[in-house]
């Protein structure tokens, strides 16, 4: 639900309305800190964030440079956050000879001074395109488009649909592509829109996801009970033009097609400023539902985190009930700067999409398109989910609103079968939703894999056990069997708000989240606090990485950063120097910059990994560690994780990785050996017993095609 996101929400209860107002002038674990106010932010103004903008675009070119960018790219100023000590964080987005650089994004990081401290990258360093010519017109592409749709059937181009030329940066290797648009059948009606990016030379398909992607669900009503509405006065009536929230306007759609919402749009205005019956036979009602839930939301971010609107500029994004007919769709569009709500379908009854945990969820898509901008598909798009789900939770504890206690439940009032659309607490068991990470993530619904973060937002803010929160049971269940107590929701929200707008970039997958939120909880609470601990524990509570040292037990400052020089060896029973790679390129002799934490990948364990090869033309690369001393008892072995991915087809072996000890080949892998995951390998060192050896991986890659070789957790024992 990103860009046109949608949270196919249908909503439970009858609304009683009250007169509106026109606008005039849980317990919490023990922890180390209390919350800094904004998330460590600074309150800023219009004119000021206008200001750091501006400073930014003059800032550009230098950055550029000074990042060692190429000619051809420029950097446009996106946000700008100032945190209180006066350091600021400058996100940019990035275009080559023109066009923008689809997962080309990047944060600044920059001390009180201006001097730049760190860069957050969603693709590290300068760009290498072949050429900006494509191969295939633009016709051609929405014909591959079209072909390749997966979130459609019959596929097909409309008037509404675009392609549109952007250098994609998602791979190793950035390639030229078009971003083509087709509309077809799926689970939001017959007119649902799917993005696919298209290789502008050879017409494979990159990626698709879904422009309004939704989650169905049935229900008998609205819900937010006796609510008070700010509006304005002009001339002899009312409107719902919230005055308060930048001037946010709530209109009727008279079912105007979701691709257009403002095509039959009126205001909703009276004489009286008494709204709706609290059922749908006023037209008025649902306005009520949008506007409150929307005023709510915007409440919840100014007062917890110093946001003012989804932009952070105080501008208000309009909203249109009554979107389309049959729609069981709510979503937010980037491209429109608005949010639509449908009325229903026969499925659950007609019930226009209004809710409270609705209007929060798509609001904050809204938030993140404006910061992160985390790409819908893949675990990407599996945190752009979970964001929504954890900010919509967030909105209903802060509402406290009488009728809608704040829960872990997504849908809790959606009148869905099993009680609920989903669980924070234990996604599993909805059937579907992951609650513990798979190198599948990437692979399921992004609606599903969010559940992965969901879980370890609960567990963080609540810990393990069981509870009874907003009057519904509610059980912390971890994926290792560990037990801990949670900081608190509010911390958790400052942690994972600050790890979104400051460390995420549009590539973040669930490795680089980890990373982004022991950061952000170390900006806040400190590098050895409790709060940061407790994310370490929890994540490890869902098969991310492992726990920190307690801090309770420990007078040293654990970083999620490489160590450049580690004391003695850490990996104990590892005959190798940093075999997992968590010590960056220690101990490691490399050809190119194959250590890495980019989270264009996934490791297999902890942050970093070896990225091998991926070119698609003709290269050469090797990966060695000299002076290995192999044990002299038993049966030695080398064990290593091995993921490999590749455009070639077939069985026969035109890329390969080979391993050799002291300069002969012991094993050979190929395209041939693609897995969707990460598979673990075994080679006999028996003949090497007793002796110090040099180990190298070598990949080769012939002109054609590329096939990536991603190795981690590599052990002679």
């Amino acid at each position: 639900m990103n860009r046109k996101t949608a949270l196919a929400a249908a909503v439970a209860a009858a609304l009683t309305l009250g007169t509106a107002a026109m606008a005039t002038s849980q317990s919490v674990a023990q922890a180390s800190a209390t919350t800094q106010p904004g998330a460590g932010f600074q309150a800023m103004s219009t004119t000021g964030r206008l200001a750091a903008l501006d400073q930014a675009g003059k800032e550009a070119a230098a950055t550029a440079k000074a990042l060692g960018l190429g000619p051809d790219e420029r950097l446009v100023a996106k946000d700008v956050l100032v945190d209180n000590d006066g350091a600021r964080h400058v996100r940019y987005d990035r275009t080559y000879r023109g066009l923008p650089v689809v997962g080309g994004d990047l944060v600044v990081h920059r001390a009180a001074n201006g001097k730049i401290t760190a860069t957050s990258w969603a693709h590290d360093g300068a760009l290498k395109v072949a050429g900006v010519t494509p191969k295939l017109t633009a016709g051609d592409a929405s014909a591959s488009a079209e072909r390749g749709a997966k979130h459609v059937k019959q596929a097909r181009t409309t008037n509404l649909d675009s392609s549109q030329l952007v250098v994609w940066a998602f791979g190793k290797v950035p390639v030229l592509a078009y971003r083509t648009t087709v509309t077809g059948a799926g689970e939001a009606g017959a007119n649902t829109r799917e993005a696919v990016l298209v290789d502008a030379a050879s017409g494979a398909v990159l990626d698709t996801y879904e422009v309004n992607p939704e989650i169905s669900g049935t229900g008998n009503g609205v819900n937010v009970g006796q609510v008070t509405l700010e509006t304005s006065q002009g001339g002899s009536g009312y409107t719902l033009t919230d005055a308060l929230h930048g001037s946010t306007v709530v209109y009727d759609s008279y079912n105007s097609p979701q691709s257009n919402p403002a095509q039959n749009a009126r205001t909703f205005s009276k004489s009286t400023n008494s709204w709706g019956n609290g059922s749908t036979s006023s037209r008025e009602s649902a306005a009520v539902d949008a506007s409150y839930g929307l005023a709510k939301t915007w409440d919840f971010y100014k007062n917890t985190f110093n946001r003012s609107g989804i932009r952070n500029d105080g501008r208000g994004a309009p909203a249109y009930v009554h979107v389309d007919n049959q729609l069981l769709n709510a979503f937010y569009d980037d491209s429109c700067f608005c949010m639509s709500f449908g009325d229903g379908s026969s499925q659950n009854g007609n019930i226009p999409l209004t809710a409270l945990d609705v209007s929060g969820h798509e609001m904050s898509h809204g938030v993140t398109a404006a910061t992160a901008n985390l790409n819908y598909s893949g675990e990407s798009g599996g945190l752009n989910e979970a964001t929504s789900d954890i900010f919509g939770s967030m909105v209903e504890f802060y509402a406290n609103n009488s009728t809608d206690a704040g829960d872990y439940y997504i849908g809790e009032k959606l009148n869905m079968g099993n009680g609920y659309l989903r669980r924070m607490d234990n996604p599993a068991a909805d059937g579907n939703s992951l609650s513990c990470y798979s190198s599948r993530a990437g692979q399921v619904d992004v609606h599903y894999s969010s559940g992965i973060a969901n879980h370890f937002f609960y567990l963080t803010a609540e810990g393990t056990g069981a509870k009874t929160i907003g009057g519904l049971p509610h059980n912390g269940t971890p994926c290792n069997g560990d037990s801990f107590s949670g900081i608190g929701k509010d911390k958790a929200a400052a942690i994972w708000y600050r790890a979104l707008t400051t460390y995420m970039t549009s590539t973040t997958n669930y490795s680089s989240a980890r990373t982004a939120t022991l950061q952000a909880a170390a900006d806040l609470y400190g590098a050895n606090s409790q709060e940061r601990y407790i994310v370490s524990k929890a994540w490890a509570a869902v098969s991310i990485g492992t726990a920190l040292p307690d801090p309770g037990g420990s007078t040293s400052s654990p970083s999620p950063s490489p160590s450049g020089s580690p004391t003695g060896n850490p990996n104990p029973g590892n005959a190798l120097v940093n075999g997992g790679f968590e010590q960056g390129a220690t101990g490691w002799t490399q050809s190119a910059n194959d250590i890495t934490n980019s989270n264009q990948q996934t490791p297999h364990g902890g942050s970093w990994y070896a990225w091998m090869m991926g070119y698609g033309s003709a290269n050469t690369e090797t990966l060695a560690q000299n002076n290995i001393a192999v044990p002299a008892a038993g049966s030695p072995k080398l064990t290593f994780w091995l993921k490999v991915t590749t455009s070639e087809t077939g069985t026969t072996a035109y890329d390969t990785l080979k391993v050799t000890v002291n300069g002969a080949t012991v094993a050979t892998y190929s395209n041939a050996n693609a897995s969707a995951g990460y598979v673990q390998k075994t080679v006999d060192l028996s003949a090497y017993r007793g002796q110090t050896v040099n180990l190298q991986f070598v990949g080769q890659e012939d002109a054609y095609l590329a096939t990536t070789f991603l190795l981690d957790d590599v052990s002679v024992g």
